[in-house]
């Protein structure tokens, strides 16, 4: 066993430790940054820029999550290891808003610094020579080295094409890694059974993170109404904003994470590969969709009775479009195929946004909360589990 690897409880489960919620406290910040940095450059750029932001948010602590997935976080060093990588995370958050204007070079110093020194931890620390441990993280460090180089060169390159450009790069390797399983040349080959997962606390971290996202959402319509004089239309416009939240926390907690959890625990010699997949991958475009019901949720709060086109329009419809279809695809990862009620509602909302374009915000508003309300009626009274209970039976 290496050191300071993570003891399973007596029943054999795990769960997220106190160091891991202290933790996450840092991402309420980060989560609410990207927010407001979409609505404040709402355009196609502005949305490719947020995008990338958030990558390099959701990548520091899906990293982070899969380290602490295997260590024990009750042991000092492990302690000093997390603490720092939330300060760093902290300043990575504060450069957001300028985080491709002035303080691009703190974003990027401090994203590098992070997964660059997470995991010359877990090499020097954690691993001892020789050992499996210290092999992945050196593999995973020199993959981080490799694409810092274009983080940082991006920093100090000028504002416009020259830095899209190499960040888009330093993205696009970031991204690749987990596909690559961290191949270095001239390194020993692994594969992904050199990964151990401990599902119920792997699971557990990921729903956690979007709780964080949800309660953001909840944060921002929150924020932005008590700065409103309260009139009806606000008051309802804010109701149906935390309907639709609410809606959107049913329907993933109330069961396609049990599920997701259960098909986890049940792949075995798979379950890394379903993890990456369904957790590290498909999640993040869970959380987009709630940001961007978030940003939707303080424009039609903001201005309820103004009409909705072009990327309002779209910010709306995309974020519970862009939720659901993602849960219908992480079903088809896990069971073979799509949620037919979740593709449908998910497509119903794309048709709100092509039938009701210069409608009022709150019209629009009230008609995707409908369809989150039917789906949530429809899943909870007439929920066919058939597909996922033969997959999680068959694994």
């Amino acid at each position: 066993m290496a050191r300071f690897s993570r003891e399973r409880a007596p029943d054999g489960h795990a769960h997220a430790s106190p160091l891991e919620l202290f933790y996450d406290l840092v991402f309420v910040f980060a989560i609410t940054q990207v927010s407001h940095y979409l609505l404040e450059h709402l355009s196609w750029e502005g949305a490719g820029q947020a995008a990338v932001i958030l990558i390099a948010v959701w990548w520091s602590w899906n990293f982070t999550t899969w380290a602490t997935n295997e260590l024990d976080t009750s042991a000092a060093p492990v302690k000093v290891m997390v603490i720092a990588v939330m300060l760093g995370s902290l300043l990575m958050a504060v450069a957001i808003p300028e985080a491709w204007g002035e303080q691009a070079l703190l974003f990027a110093g401090a994203y590098v610094a992070i997964q660059v020194g997470r995991h010359s931890f877990m090499a020097f620390a954690v691993g001892t020579k020789g050992s499996l441990e210290r092999l992945r993280a050196e593999q995973i460090v020199i993959w981080f080295i490799f694409s810092g180089i274009f983080w940082i060169a991006g920093a100090l390159a000028d504002e416009g094409t020259p830095r899209t450009v190499l960040w888009l790069i330093a993205v696009s390797i970031d991204l690749l890694e987990p596909v690559f399983v961290f191949r270095v040349p001239w390194l020993p080959k692994l594969g992904h059974e050199a990964w151990v997962v401990t599902s119920d606390h792997f699971a557990e971290r990921f729903q956690l993170f979007v709780i964080i996202a949800l309660g953001e959402s909840i944060v921002i319509t929150g924020a932005t109404t008590s700065d409103l004089d309260l009139t009806t239309t606000v008051v309802l416009a804010f109701a149906m904003a935390f309907v639709a939240t609410a809606s959107l926390w049913w329907i993933y907690f109330n069961r396609a994470a049990e599920l997701m959890q259960g098909m986890l625990e049940k792949a075995s010699d798979q379950r890394t590969l379903l993890a990456r997949d369904i957790y590290t991958y498909m999640h993040a475009l869970v959380i987009a969709g709630v940001i961007l019901v978030a940003v939707g949720d303080e424009i039609v709060i903001a201005h309820p009775t103004d009409p909705l086109h072009g990327d309002e329009l779209l910010v709306l419809v995309a974020g519970p479009a862009l939720y659901l279809m993602t849960l219908s695809l992480i079903r088809l990862r896990t069971a073979g195929t799509l949620s037919p009620k979740r593709t449908i509602a998910a497509l119903a909302c794309v048709a709100v946004g092509l039938l009701a374009r210069d409608a009022e915000a709150i019209v629009v508003a009230g008609l995707l909360t409908a369809v989150l309300i039917a789906l949530v009626v429809a899943e909870e009274f007439n929920f066919d589990r058939a597909g996922w209970r033969v997959s999680v039976e068959r694994r």
